[in-house]
């Protein structure tokens, strides 16, 4: 019986891909084998020794001590691309938000007061403050060209748009998922100056913090539109309401409310609404949880953000063996002695790294003495070792 901990509701639907014949899943349980969470923070949280797995309801895991859990010997996964289309129906939504000025409208529509012929005295008196621009012919730029950046390059193009894109790291899956239409720029600078709306798609780590700056804002085109659904700090939010004074930008809409955004003009902060529908939840729920039950069950390994991907298909009638250690030479020489010194016959083998972590799946034809598993776990370099019968 394998022991799952949930840190947040997990939705349902997710859940119910843990049959309870060989799963307890509880907000409160002792010596888990799994954690699976959405925004709890894990950081600073006391882990348990039993732990094998973390799974992640959603794409990012900054919440998560990943690189303690690699020293652990524990893949954290996630679920990419399974909120993709809710997030981008919020940039389309942002999009149009900002060039017919809704926010401000509302405002203003909400505020009215008299008798409806009065109210309809100032609505027509008011309402060309609040003209605004249509989309069709304007060009949107892409930073970050995944699941998510894909769809909404390819929502935009179908809206009538121009896109330009920049991500140096796609994949040639997500090349071939591009509309035709969609321009590949060389650099981020490049998607920037041609851009009259910016979209950011990427993750928030040192080389993306403030990626979004005063410098880079004079080189943007007069009148842009900045949408941040991205991650907080990706953009700098002081520098782009200093722009929205000066002229500069014409809106910002973002996930990710603050004292300075909230209350000024042309900002639209709305309240981490990216992945929030019960179609995404669902979504990153299943997802997320296939992949922990298929590591704890095979030990496969899909959508790990520290561990490399690795899928063997399971011999008939064969015990396997889990390696999880430190990417230095000879790993899997050492397993493969103390296995042979034991007298047990390898059947099939796969190794993988990924950075300074290595991953080993061993199938052998016969038990493997408890003796062998702990020699093993005594070699140097090794994090983690276990055996799925």
């Amino acid at each position: 019986m394998y022991k799952i901990l949930t840190l947040n509701n997990i939705s349902v639907a997710g859940l119910e891909k843990l049959p309870r014949e060989r799963y307890e899943v509880a907000s409160e349980i002792q010596h888990p084998d799994a954690i699976l969470l959405r925004s709890f923070k894990m950081h600073g949280m006391e882990i348990p020794k039993s732990l094998k797995a973390v799974g992640r309801a959603g794409a990012g895991v900054n919440n998560i001590p990943v690189e303690d859990m690699s020293k652990r010997g524990i893949p954290v996964f996630n679920a990419p691309g399974a909120n993709s289309n809710a997030v981008k129906e919020l940039v389309i939504a942002g999009m149009l938000i900002a060039c017919r000025n809704i926010g401000p409208a509302w405002d203003f529509a909400r505020g009215l007061e008299g008798t409806d012929a009065e109210i309809s005295k100032q609505v027509e008196a008011g309402k060309k403050n609040f003209g605004g621009y249509e989309l069709p012919g304007r060009t949107l730029g892409v930073i970050g060209l995944g699941a998510i950046g894909g769809r909404v390059a390819n929502a935009a193009i179908s809206l009538g748009m121009n896109v330009i894109g920049f991500d140096p790291g796609i994949t040639v899956e997500g090349a071939w998922a591009l509309d035709a239409g969609v321009r590949k720029a060389a650099s981020i600078d490049e998607v920037l100056t041609h851009s009259d709306f910016v979209t950011f798609h990427v993750p928030l780590v040192d080389a993306t913090r403030d990626l979004i700056n005063a410098d880079r804002l004079k080189r943007m085109r007069d009148g842009v539109v900045i949408l941040n659904f991205a991650r907080d700090g990706i953009v700098d939010d002081k520098a782009v309401v200093e722009a929205i004074a000066s002229g500069k930008v014409y809106g910002y809409v973002c996930d990710f409310p603050s004292n300075l955004l909230k209350d000024t003009p042309k900002v639209v902060s709305l309240p981490h609404l990216g992945a929030s529908t019960r179609e995404a939840e669902e979504n990153c729920a299943v997802m997320v949880a296939e992949q922990v039950r298929d590591y704890l069950e095979t030990g496969n390994i899909v959508n790990s953000v520290n561990f490399p991907e690795v899928i063997m298909p399971r011999a008939e009638n064969c015990y396997r063996l889990v390696v999880v250690n430190s990417n230095v030479p000879n790993m899997l020489g050492q397993i493969s002695t103390k296995l042979a010194d034991t007298g047990v016959n390898i059947h099939d083998m796969l190794n993988k790294s990924k950075g300074e972590l290595a991953y080993t799946l061993v199938d052998v034809d016969q038990a493997i003495p408890e003796s062998c598993v702990a020699d093993i776990e005594a070699i140097d370099g090794v994090l983690a070792v276990r055996v799925i019968d």
